[in-house]
């Protein structure tokens, strides 16, 4: 990846975990006030969901920092998988989340209790999704630039957690004209749909980090790339991994075997410049394969 895209890559995972943070502070201080004036176990789950969303938000912005380090002599392929552990984290937290939410509600349902200062919880509700609208908006940015697998595990969270305050603004608003026992109603449906989420991040990160293949439109585009170089006579055994923001390619090139060293390497070398060309974020391994020694039953693409 060039230099100054990596330096901009770097500005905005950063930028959007410290806002992640941010934002999961004021909402913390926010419910935590309107759950203690008011009652509402919707309330409740909001505020142990954005508690959550700031110890999450905090692993990312500790896991951000230490994936946009530098290969080392003990980390040749660099360090950014710990973007997949802070999805597993994160998943951890939602889920935990999640379970106590529904506890909560399922009390509730139990021994119901009216709701008090509905009219404060409503603003809360408002500032939350006024926030929450905003730092999506940030995130969508910088996964649509980076392809950040933290920060893409983030944004699935706040884009539940705008569920949840929309569903939460919901039932004090129907609290206020009656019917108080939607609200724990609503706190379970909350729950197990960030139980979902919190599923649904957990296989990402698990597949990134057992190095599942890139999607197979892009690898055939690849392959694709290679035989559109000059030269190239085929090409095989194409192989992809993603760590951070880097996608890992190697692939096997088919020239013709009388060509010097040194022709062959400057045809790999056009072969690497036309993947990276098309997939910037891509770091690519090419081997030269005399075409007369390439085994028949060898599975081959050519273009």
């Amino acid at each position: 990846m060039p230099k100054a895209a990596s330096e901009r890559h770097a500005r905005l995972l950063r930028l959007a975990t410290r806002a992640s943070l941010c934002v999961a502070s004021i909402l913390i201080v926010a419910k935590a006030v309107a759950w203690y004036l008011s009652g509402s176990v919707s309330l409740l789950a909001g505020l142990t969901d954005s508690v959550l969303d700031g110890a999450a938000s905090l692993l990312n912005l500790l896991a951000i920092h230490y994936a946009l380090r530098p290969a080392d002599d003990d980390h040749r392929y660099g360090h950014g998988k710990a973007e997949a552990l802070a999805g597993m984290g994160q998943a951890l937290f939602i889920g935990v989340s999640a379970l106590m939410i529904g506890v909560q509600a399922a009390e509730r349902l139990h021994s119901p209790e009216p709701i008090g200062s509905p009219g404060l919880g409503v603003l809360v509700m408002l500032l939350s999704l006024v926030l929450t609208v905003a730092l999506l908006a940030l995130q969508h940015k910088v996964i649509r630039e980076t392809g950040s697998t933290a920060v893409r595990a983030d944004s699935l969270h706040y884009r539940s957690d705008l569920m949840l305050n929309g569903s939460i603004l919901v039932a004090l608003l129907l609290a206020g004209f009656g019917w108080p026992q939607l609200d724990a109603l609503f706190g379970l449906g909350i729950a197990l749909y960030i139980l979902w989420s919190a599923v649904h991040i957990a296989k990402e990160s698990v597949e990134i980090l057992m190095d599942k293949e890139l999607p197979q439109d892009v690898s055939e585009q690849m392959l694709a790339l290679a035989c559109n170089v000059p030269g190239v006579l085929g090409a095989h055994d194409l192989r992809t991994r993603i760590s951070g923001n880097h996608w890992f390619v190697q692939v096997h090139v088919e020239l013709p075997g009388a060509l010097s060293l040194t022709a062959a390497h400057a045809l790999c070398e056009q072969v690497e410049s036309a993947i990276i060309g098309e997939y910037p974020k891509a770091e690519v391994l090419v081997h030269a394969d005399p075409q007369e020694v390439v085994a028949k039953a060898q599975p081959q693409f050519t273009p």
